[in-house]
């Protein structure tokens, strides 16, 4: 059963200046390592399970899922969710019609030296970032996600999370075939588009196309094809608004009230 965010995705240039960008956004940022495959990462973890990855690449790797998206500006690239049957969901969703690859094995190895192992089902060609990413732990999840979830800037999580889409209705049958339930119609009048909200765990899922050309949406989709446009964090400290998107590198984040998860 999928039970949420597991984490979001934010593809940087430089790891160190994104790492210093977010602290000075209120975020505590704990570097997360090196994995096998050209790319190292911080994470921002919070309290309801959810984290940040922010994301570089330590050497070009013109083949990986996120290079091409970092090319174009970087920022929200995609997103994971956790699942408690990995095989069983990845096979609900290429039973749904997307594009699911098989699950295969990945690894970090953290400052510490701490190998950590995990196993991903990835949605191949243009449904990355669509379909999420499924990812089930090997070695403790308590050692992927790090501790520290406290954050100046008051965060505890994630709130929803914004997906461009060119057909919402066939994401809809896709959603609602792989989760066994249907999803909401919603009116997102501040991106001219509409669309189709799923409640997945404590985390909103909104996948939205442009009603016009003149959207928001319908420039981002030409630009960077379907993929997460935004996401909204949940926060204690009465803030709400749009986080500063040089300091975010990209990334269209906002704070919301705790009660109150609404883009």
């Amino acid at each position: 059963m999928l039970t949420g965010i597991d984490h979001l995705v934010v593809a940087v240039p430089d790891l160190d200046a994104a790492m210093a960008n977010y602290r000075a956004l209120g975020f505590t940022v704990v570097r997360g390592g090196r994995h096998p495959v050209a790319t190292h990462n911080a994470l921002i973890a919070f309290a309801d399970g959810a984290y940040i990855e922010l994301i570089g690449f330590y050497e070009a790797d013109p083949t990986h899922r996120w290079w091409e998206p970092l090319q174009r500006g970087g920022g929200l690239v995609d997103f994971c969710m956790g699942t408690d049957a990995l095989p069983d969901d990845a096979a609900a969703f290429r039973r749904a019609g997307m594009r699911m690859a098989d699950p295969r094995p990945l690894s970090r190895v953290r400052p510490d030296g701490y190998t950590l192992q995990w196993v991903l089902a990835i949605p191949e060609g243009a449904q990355r970032g669509v379909a999420p990413f499924l990812i089930q732990d090997e070695t403790p999840r308590a050692e992927r996600v790090p501790s520290q979830t406290v954050h100046p800037n008051g965060v505890t999580g994630v709130g929803t999370i914004t997906v461009a889409v060119e057909d919402s209705p066939a994401v809809r049958r896709w959603y609602a075939a792989a989760l066994r339930r249907p999803g909401h119609d919603i009116r997102r009048d501040e991106l001219d588009g509409a669309g189709v909200r799923f409640t997945i765990g404590p985390h909103t899922f909104d996948f939205v196309s442009p009603c016009s050309p003149a959207s928001p949406l319908a420039g981002w989709i030409r630009d960077r094809g379907p993929s997460p446009y935004a996401a909204t964090l949940r926060s204690a400290s009465g803030r709400s608004g749009p986080l500063d998107p040089a300091k975010t590198l990209g990334a269209r984040l906002s704070l919301a009230q705790e009660d109150d998860g609404a883009p």
